[in-house]
């Protein structure tokens, strides 16, 4: 069941009118800085979604509730790394995760905005949802204050790695932070799992993207 009444917010048009003429770079503004993102057409973890605008959003917006500052912060589903740079800036020890075909656009853009930050230097890593979790991250090593993930429910068969990826990361402590475009019915079947597994508030509503914002943290006996 879900806690608490969203606020409804607006995605704001943070991205600066392009002055590059070419198509596949698009400038933002997040925390004071401006944020140079390269998409690719080839792969759907290559486009920024609205719900990675709406999470980098909330952050900026919300930091003393959520203070990213010297935490340990993981991203499954970077894509094209704007989330996981706004956690940088915002002071993070970022660990950026994706597909193996994503990562050298997601390195590109996440060592390209934060090379000259003073910041901690964000980690990019391969995680297929699902597959050797307890190998690359043995729960004896890493643990997690905040889990971000965006737009990483569609029409994907890799639903129930995705939940068992999410359980498997949330421990006692952790945060899971997961916003998300709602259109389907498969979308809502998986935000009926979310809710039956873990303590789930929706934290904001962006009506016009049919986005929304949820809370998530273990279930603690």
């Amino acid at each position: 069941s879900l806690a608490g009444s969203p606020v409804t917010l607006k995605i704001l048009q943070n991205w600066v009118p392009r002055v590059s003429h070419y198509f596949d770079k698009e400038h933002y503004t997040y925390v004071g800085h401006q944020i140079v993102i390269q998409e690719s057409i080839e792969h759907f973890g290559a486009v920024v979604w609205p719900g990675a605008l709406a999470l980098s959003q909330y952050l900026e917006s919300n930091q003393e509730q959520f203070n990213l500052k010297d935490k340990k912060v993981l991203e499954i589903g970077a894509g094209t790394g704007l989330l996981s740079i706004v956690a940088c800036i915002l002071g993070a020890h970022v660990t950026a995760t994706d597909l193996p075909e994503v990562l050298e656009n997601l390195s590109y853009n996440i060592s390209r905005n934060t090379e000259n930050l003073n910041m901690h230097k964000p980690e990019v890593r391969k995680l297929v949802w699902g597959e050797g979790l307890n190998e690359d991250f043995p729960v004896s090593t890493y643990h997690y204050d905040f889990i971000l993930a965006t737009d990483v429910v569609y029409h994907h068969g890799a639903l129930d790695p995705l939940l068992a990826t999410m359980v498997y990361f949330c421990k006692p402590g952790t945060v899971l932070l997961w916003a998300n475009k709602f259109r389907f019915s498969t979308d809502y079947e998986f935000l009926e799992k979310v809710c039956n597994i873990f303590n789930t508030t929706i934290l904001a509503e962006f009506p016009e993207s049919n986005v929304k914002l949820l809370k998530a943290t273990v279930r603690e006996n």
